[in-house]
């Protein structure tokens, strides 16, 4: 008999074991998840959720505090069925009352076996699912409570017992360090974008002509850009637009990027030439002056003719412009594209002409709009052409902005989006 007891004892010893060990596996597991998260959200949500998977929570919410430190400004939800968040539809959320309160007040940890018997108790709102048990823990970001995690109703009934307590508190330590990295990326994808969008010029006044043009930044944290955009009204009556990107995703891609610009607008003003001989006179200067990347771009005129307007363009391995006529016509102006800048200055570079009737939309955009990992260049081309159709009665801004919100891509570039629109007449 003492025997069988033994074996008993010891069964039970290697079941905690194995639970245990099962529970610090799911705990680094979270770890590293939480880590791999870039956005703020999605941390906060995961961090509930592991937390529930950890402890057996049928239940799990979080509670960010508002900059006062007093009440909660945000509360995030897991669990609830589709039934019973229709119920609680049209009830504010909590914002620190009750046992939810006395935990922002004192943020040691709190479990509670008895909600309704705790005296912060004051009950919940009509239709809020019924909770018993609570586990709450407050997750701390430098030495600050961020906000406060709440757990409730473990699926086997019991109440929440000290090594629940034990996980969830590291578990919070862990939240705390990832929250605070997310806050950190935020900032320096804050910092990048500001940076870019300084880098990038305000469209002068192109009377008769109207310009419209868009960056957005990658959605990758820190992401600096060498996509570029420029449109001046020469001296010789005609309006000169440019696209471009310097291959790279850094800061030299991006000074790189502010030098071949303004050297560019220096050499479009000061030489009446086609597009092509800029280029080439660029594409010299880079070569001797600077440690340029490769860089691609798309360089046009736009000049008065007699039935309309005339658009001279020349690339230098840059996607083909998009024309839409004023009766929605989308075509793409293949032509050939000439090798990127900074690759060999021996080679000529091609000029091209087309005619563009009064009212007519010139697109130039970057590979950023519409490079998709999971679609052909040409599948891509062809949606927005379908989109620049779609809305190409917008006014010219605000169509520019809706390529960029609705593009094609996937986002994982920048992108820069220049428009230019034809007069009435070429009169004016």
């Amino acid at each position: 008999m003492r025997l069988d007891e033994q074996l008993i004892e010891i069964a039970e010893k290697l079941r905690e074991l194995a639970t245990a060990k099962d529970r610090l596996q799911g705990l680094l597991d979270a770890v590293l998840a939480l880590s791999r998260e870039g956005d703020l959200r999605s941390v906060l949500r995961r961090f509930v959720a592991t937390a529930m998977d950890l402890t057996g929570a049928r239940y799990g919410a979080l509670g960010v505090l508002d900059p006062s430190g007093e009440e909660l400004e945000q509360f995030i939800t897991v669990g609830l069925s589709p039934s019973q968040r229709a119920d609680l539809a049209g009830i504010v959320f909590p914002r620190g009352r009750g046992v939810l309160g006395h935990l922002i007040r004192d943020p040691r940890p709190l479990r509670v076996d008895d909600i309704a018997s705790h005296p912060a108790s004051v009950g919940f709102p009509p239709g809020h699912p019924p909770m018993r048990t609570l586990l709450g823990v407050a997750i701390s970001v430098r030495g600050t409570i961020y906000g406060d995690l709440y757990l409730s109703e473990r699926r086997d009934g019991r109440c929440f017992d000290r090594e629940d307590e034990d996980i969830v508190v590291t578990l919070a330590g862990t939240a705390g360090v990832a929250i605070e990295n997310i806050r950190l990326l935020e900032q320096v994808r804050g910092s990048a974008e500001h940076f870019q969008r300084l880098l990038l010029p305000t469209l002068p006044d192109l009377h008769p002509f109207t310009g419209a043009a868009v960056y957005r930044p990658a959605t990758a944290p820190g992401h600096l850009g060498g996509d570029w955009y420029d449109a001046i009204w020469l001296p010789d009556n005609a309006c000169a637009a440019v696209i471009g990107d310097v291959v790279g995703h850094d800061l030299c891609a991006a000074a790189a990027m502010a030098q071949t610009r303004s050297m560019l607008r220096a050499l479009v003003y000061d030489r009446l030439t086609p597009p092509s001989a800029v280029l080439r006179r660029l594409d010299r200067a880079l070569q001797a002056l600077t440690d340029m990347p490769v860089t691609t771009a798309c360089l046009a005129r736009v000049e008065p003719a007699e039935d309309g307007w005339t658009l001279h363009w020349s690339t230098a391995g840059h996607l083909p412009p998009l024309l839409v006529t004023p009766d929605g016509h989308p075509s793409f102006l293949h032509a050939e594209p000439g090798l990127p800048l900074a690759v060999s200055t021996e080679q000529g570079r091609p000029d091209h002409t087309r005619h563009l009737a009064p009212e007519s939309t010139v697109v130039f955009y970057t590979d950023g709009l519409i490079e998709h990992p999971g679609h052909t260049v040409d599948h891509d081309m062809a949606r927005l052409a379908e989109l620049a159709t779609a809305c190409i009665g917008l006014p010219l801004q605000d169509f520019v902005d809706t390529l960029a919100d609705r593009h094609p891509s996937d986002g994982h570039d920048d992108m820069a989006v220049l428009a230019l629109r034809t007069p009435e007449s070429t009169t004016g």
